[in-house]
């Protein structure tokens, strides 16, 4: 197995005139020949970069494809910095965290967050501006020799390398800087085609950002890998424009978030995802609406899956073959899930609930700098996800949520995510909500919900809540938040959203 640079290369070998990447930022398009030269010419830069690891902050274009590949080709660790969520503090975040100075940033981007950048950061623009003719025919000549010699003249090494750096989301606790080796990514890489028939005539949507691993792996290395067209886009809440965009170019692949997906669903027109072949959703439950509604609009399936930033990221997902509403699908092959009890680590049996537990190349090297961490996660090879699950007779994952999301009340506990689900289904299309937990001094905590708007029935809601739930788990509030906060990837940020009824909640007890 060759390293993720050199899966590149052999497929701009392959595909040297079919466009790889059309930026719709820049509207420029670069076929996999241009991609190839263009990242050897950007290596000559990056190579005389101080330090092993190099931080990009860039938005979801062909630019940050170029920084990442020509950051691996110096033999260099690219660390991907969320710039939508505090840029400035994450960069300073990951400079303390992987101790690295030197950050590649876009004018361009910084101009439109309205930011000045900090010492050590570059724009990809000086240095593209500095680019001379004949450093242009060099790598042009460079690109043209054989795959043998032509790797000789970037990094080459083991596919257990460090490939990346990515932090975790932060919507629980405080962020990890998780380490993807080249054999985890390429896991996925090599085992998603085995289930879903993508192919090289497959047109990809990009527009997730690289700074999450659901966009590094399934918008970037399984598309340019594959030798697959790809669409990038940097903003998903533009819903019109992206849906506009996958009618336009016909597109046949969209990866999203169940959020993104319900924008999507709201902004298009019948007929704009008709050339889809497959619509995949992560990160976060798949509402039964969002289901619904796409298949009734557009007539197409989107299916569910599930994966987490240290296993690369897709554990498992429905699929055309196997599907059952409501599971996140069956795994990957070449993976091992087991379920173990959550308080023994006795392993269960299936339809029996407990913690996932994952083992195989997918799952990361480990937190960066936290042995200890990493050591609570991963035992014997085995990675516990920190969530709850069950694996039924058909050997169907079923997601029942985080462990963190269960709260404890009146000595019962309550799945946060099980309420959520049925709120959600209780509620008008246009209203999305979160539920959280409050403290409470004698029961231990309350269950709250958050909600985008109230144009509901509440005692209507809260009538149909009360058959489907004992009465701890009923939402003791409903809270109306204008814009419930977000992370960039498309989840809801927790921490946030309990900061926020917390407060709310003390106030009303004062």
């Amino acid at each position: 197995m060759i390293q993720l640079h050199h899966r590149f290369i052999l497929s701009a070998k392959k595909n040297i005139s079919k466009i790889a990447v059309i930026d719709r930022a820049t509207n420029t398009e670069y076929t996999y020949g241009r991609m190839l030269i263009a990242s050897l010419i950007l290596k000559e830069h990056i190579c005389k970069m101080p330090g092993k690891y190099l931080g990009i902050m860039l938005p979801t274009s062909a630019g940050c494809m170029l920084a990442i590949q020509s950051t691996l080709m110096c033999g260099k660790i690219p660390v991907m910095i969320n710039y939508a969520t505090g840029a400035m503090e994450n960069s300073m975040y990951a400079r303390d965290k992987c101790n690295f100075k030197t950050i590649i940033t876009s004018k361009k981007l910084l101009d439109k967050l309205e930011l000045k950048p900090i010492d050590h950061m570059i724009y990809i623009e000086d240095i593209l501006a500095k680019v001379t003719v004949l450093a242009k025919l060099k790598a042009a000549l460079i690109s043209k020799l054989p795959y043998k010699i032509l790797t000789t003249m970037i990094h080459s090494g083991s596919t257990d390398e460090v490939s990346v750096i990515l932090f975790t989301s932060g919507s629980e606790k405080e962020p990890k800087a998780v380490q993807l080796t080249h054999k985890n990514i390429l896991h996925n890489v090599n085992t998603v085609p085995q289930i879903i028939d993508v192919n090289s005539e497959d047109r990809f949507i990009s527009i997730l950002p690289f700074f999450h691993v659901f966009g590094l792996t399934v918008n970037f290395w399984l598309p340019i890998c594959l030798g697959c067209t790809i669409v990038t886009y940097p903003n998903p809440l533009d819903y019109k424009v992206v849906s506009n965009i996958v009618r336009d170019y016909k597109l046949t692949v969209i990866t999203a978030t169940p959020a993104f997906f319900y924008g999507y669903l709201q902004k298009s027109d019948p007929g704009d995802f008709s050339s889809i072949r497959y619509a995949i959703a992560g990160a976060d439950k798949l509402p039964q609406k969002v289901y619904d509604g796409f298949k009734k609009k557009h007539n197409i399936q989107v299916f569910e899956g599930y994966g987490t930033t240290e296993t690369s990221p897709v554990i498992s997902t429905n699929t055309p073959t196997f599907q059952k509403l409501g599971s996140v699908g069956k795994p990957l092959p070449e993976i091992q899930v087991r379920i173990l009890d959550a308080q023994t680590d006795k392993v269960l049996g299936p339809t029996q609930e407990g913690k996932i537990m994952v083992r195989g190349d997918l799952v990361m090297l480990g937190y960066l700098g936290d042995l200890e961490e990493t050591s609570l996660r991963i035992r014997n090879g085995w990675y516990d996800t920190g969530d709850i699950g069950m694996i039924d007779e058909d050997g169907f994952l079923w997601h029942k949520g985080r462990l963190k999301r269960f709260v404890k009340v009146g000595g019962e506990m309550v799945s946060l995510v099980k309420v959520e689900s049925l709120l959600s289904g209780l509620l008008p299309e246009d209203v999305i909500c979160c539920v959280v937990d409050v403290p409470n001094e004698i029961k231990g905590a309350d269950v709250v919900a958050a909600v985008a708007n109230g144009n509901f029935d509440m005692h209507a809601v809260l009538k149909a809540l009360k058959k489907e739930l004992p009465a701890i788990a009923v939402p003791k509030q409903f809270y109306v938040i204008d814009d419930i906060p977000m992370m960039a990837s498309g989840k809801v940020n927790f921490r946030e959203v309990e900061k926020i009824c917390r407060e709310k909640t003390a106030k009303k007890e004062k």
